[in-house]
């Protein structure tokens, strides 16, 4: 079975079957603009992921009672273009922020067939090209603006064989990109059990070895010393008077960076009178989350938060980069989170004089730069085998999203095609990159 195309006025639309309609979006639904509290209708997070049960990465606000209402069934879509693709047809009744435009369809769609076509890439463009702002990463896209942007519509019985058609092609190229992620999860944890053993034993087999007199530590070779952190570490506490200096922020990912190298969006002090200042390969840890790996050495000087710790490494027995990657180690975070104070979690802190007790291992510094010579060695060997999956994953992840929109665009014709059984699979998302951004917090410099 064939289609015969016509041309259409939308350019992101193309081509389209002939026995297919193109409707505006304000004929097919209609806003949802019931204000509601989150106390009734649970919180939800608009993400890439689709519409979810609020994450735990979502940044909260305590706009808890002005929120819009979400019913099973509805789209929904965030206005802001620094979240493209953050959108989706909601399974669950609940609230979102504001920021979220919630559609109600007016007939009955196919709504997997909706949920394809607005999370196609084409669409996502479509939308965003209709906003308007002051900068890119500002763009907003209101309904009015939304509601003339022209959309396919195949006879149901169509859109119920594209649904089937996608969830089988989609759910195989899910089930690769999940091995792949797998192995690039068995990657990372065998890369932190083999550096949690050698910075913890060295790198030489059948050494005399001593009871280290820490339980984290166990046996250590017997001419490694073992130190508190009170001796290895000094607390450093000068501030900037003017705020002129580089500022760094603290990421989870990418550590302890200038704020030209972040890619997310942060709101930053208008003034950085009052930061602490850090130099070069000094220890930085954000207090809050240091028992989570949050610290890392200065890659420059600078000033940064008053509310991280700034540690200066001694020079004459410990390395900074193998003091960093010994407070790293699986092995060693055990130590950092027994120390934490605080009434709940999230509002933990680790303070210097706790810090100051934990025991660490103390090879001669020839053996600790021979030991990160290594690490540096061993990692780059296994980033490199970690960026050929995470291209492979890219190129599936390229070649769905030219399924979806070749399908529901009516570029390849599916209306023959026998589906096979199948078990479906969804695509296993990493939600610590795909935050909910329902506000933004900005850090505050004070003297």
């Amino acid at each position: 079975m064939s289609a015969n195309y016509i041309l259409n006025n939308p350019a992101w639309l193309g081509e389209i079957p002939s026995h297919w309609d193109c409707k505006k979006i304000g004929s097919l639904f209609t806003e949802r603009k019931v204000k509601v509290s989150d106390k009734e209708y649970p919180p939800l997070s608009v993400a890439k992921i689709g519409v979810v049960p609020q994450l735990d990465t979502a940044v909260k606000t305590d706009a808890g009672d002005n929120r819009k209402l979400v019913r099973i069934g509805d789209f929904v879509i965030n206005s802001r273009s620094d979240r493209k693709g953050s959108c989706g047809v909601s399974e669950l009744d609940g609230s979102v922020s504001l920021i979220n435009i919630v559609l109600t369809p007016r007939n009955l769609w196919n709504s997997r067939y909706v949920h394809y076509l607005l999370r196609s890439q084409p669409f996502s463009e479509e939308y965003y090209r209709n906003g308007r702002g002051i900068v890119a990463d500002l763009w907003t896209t209101r309904y009015s603006e939304m509601k003339s942007i022209l959309l396919p519509v195949p006879p149901r019985s169509e859109q119920d064989q594209i649904v089937r058609f996608l969830d089988w092609k989609v759910s195989s190229i899910n089930k690769l990109i999940s091995v792949k992620r797998k192995q690039i999860a068995l990657l990372h944890e065998r890369q932190s059990v083999h550096i949690s053993h050698i910075v913890t034993h060295g790198l030489r087999n059948g050494v005399a070895a001593k009871a280290s007199g820490a339980e984290w530590l166990g046996d250590i070779p017997e001419h490694w010393h073992t130190m508190r952190c009170k001796y290895l570490f000094s607390e450093r506490d000068e501030r900037s008077q003017d705020g002129s200096e580089q500022h760094l922020s603290m990421s989870q990912k990418h550590g302890l960076v200038p704020d030209s190298q972040l890619d997310e969006r942060r709101m930053l002090s208008e003034s950085y009178v009052g930061g602490k200042l850090c130099d070069k390969d000094d220890l930085v840890l954000n207090r809050l989350k240091a028992h989570l790996g949050v610290f890392a050495l200065a890659p420059q000087s600078g000033v940064i938060s008053p509310d991280y710790t700034v540690l200066r490494p001694n020079t004459e027995r410990l390395l900074p980069s193998f003091a960093e990657t010994v407070l790293k180690s699986d092995c060693c975070r055990g130590e950092l989170r027994i120390r934490v104070r605080g009434i709940i979690e999230g509002f933990w802190r680790l303070y210097t004089d706790d810090f100051n007790t934990i025991v660490l291992p103390v090879p001669p510094l020839d053996e600790q730069a021979e030991i990160m010579e290594y690490i540096v060695e061993f990692r780059d060997k296994a980033k490199k085998y970690e960026d050929t999956l995470t291209q492979e994953i890219s190129s599936l992840q390229e070649l769905k999203a030219r399924l979806i929109s070749d399908t529901v665009t009516g570029k390849i014709d599916v209306r023959g095609i026998q589906i096979p059984e199948y078990e479906f699979a969804e695509e296993n998302i990493d939600t610590e990159n795909d935050e909910s951004m329902e506000g933004m917090k900005s850090e505050t410099y004070e003297e």
